[in-house]
């Protein structure tokens, strides 16, 4: 159909920025189809390709309209929800959403390099770099101190889910994947009971199933 939304992703188990977007338009309740193209492999380029035109996954499609990016798919499904908002209506508070959403879109590169996304994964003894603790330590005062300005309405960093929950989410998988001790990185509590939250959410459990999914039929 014309005005169907196809949502084009990655492997549930590894692909990180494809959880983004599938994860605001779930909470959010935005109908789409998903279509799966299945990453590390000799041909996911050129699958990616047909539907990409920066020939990376996600991508959002709606008739002969595409959206390549996550946070701008973000952005799009936030403009058309109609029962959810998605970001904050605070005009102060959803500027900070904005900006700590940008900040995970565009750094943390240390994480993203040594505790990369395995959903199901559980991995014991990683000692991250000093540029990873680094990372964490600014996750963890992010999640912290947006909590206790913004959260008081709800269980997530603006109260309500929002986008920056969405680009956030998968960072708390890997905090589970590698055993990262918050604590040990300035949180008094707030920011792994934010994780647990994110992590409980029916839609991440939905996505869970989806990664063990492939994993059973890559077997």
């Amino acid at each position: 159909m014309h005005n169907e939304i196809v949502l084009v992703i990655g492997n549930k188990a590894w692909s990180s920025w494809s959880l983004r977007p599938w994860l605001a338009a779930k909470v959010a309740g935005i109908p789409f189809r998903e279509e799966h193209v299945q990453l590390r492999q000799p041909d996911s380029a050129a699958q990616i390709a047909r539907h990409s035109p920066s020939a990376r996954v996600p991508v959002l499609k709606r008739g002969a309209l595409a959206v390549w990016d996550s946070l701008a798919i973000c952005e799009y499904l936030a403009e058309i929800s109609a029962h959810v908002k998605l970001w904050p209506d605070d005009p102060a508070a959803r500027a900070v959403a904005r900006s700590v959403a940008a900040e995970m879109h565009s750094s943390f590169h240390a994480l993203r390099k040594e505790l990369s996304m395995d959903f199901h994964a559980r991995v014991n003894g990683v000692e991250p770099s000093d540029a990873a603790k680094a990372d964490i330590a600014r996750i963890v005062a992010v999640w912290r101190d947006t909590r206790k300005a913004y959260g008081a309405g709800g269980s997530f960093l603006f109260g309500a889910f929002s986008v920056a929950d969405a680009m956030y989410a998968p960072v708390a998988t890997r905090f589970r994947t590698y055993g990262i001790n918050l604590a040990a990185f300035g949180d008094d509590g707030t920011a792994a009971a934010y994780a647990h939250e994110v992590l409980d959410l029916p839609a991440m459990h939905d996505w869970g199933q989806g990664a063990a999914r492939e994993g059973i039929a890559a077997r």
